[in-house]
């Protein structure tokens, strides 16, 4: 039975790497939750690369995964764009998540996962 709290806190563990936060400084200028593609390029300047996908959409009574057939014809796909600072040596990287075009987080890493 002593098994279980260490296990958990094993697992708890894995996720630390990752810092989540709020705002992210460039140039002088603070970019946060809920501002648009076009403020985030005005104050960071271009990001070092940048993603757009399709997040998998859930079927809400039972969370199930839509299957990919019916995903765009059925169901929406949520469009999602990452866009990857390198905020240069001793900084972490930052990844930008934009959701609807807008800022929906920004984690730190020392890798984009």
């Amino acid at each position: 039975m002593r098994a279980i709290p260490v296990l958990v806190a094993l697992v708890g563990a894995t996720w630390l790497p990752v810092a989540h936060a709020e705002s992210l400084r460039c140039n002088g200028q603070s970019t946060q939750l809920g501002d648009s593609r076009l403020s985030v390029l005005h104050k960071c300047g271009e990001p070092l690369l940048k993603d757009a996908y399709c997040a998998p959409v859930y079927h809400v009574p039972s969370y199930q995964l839509v299957p990919p057939p019916l995903v765009g014809i059925a169901v929406p796909c949520r469009a999602v764009e990452e866009w990857l600072y390198d905020r240069g040596p001793g900084n972490l990287m930052a990844t930008v998540r934009f959701q609807a075009g807008v800022v929906h987080s920004i984690d730190y890493g020392r890798q984009p996962r």
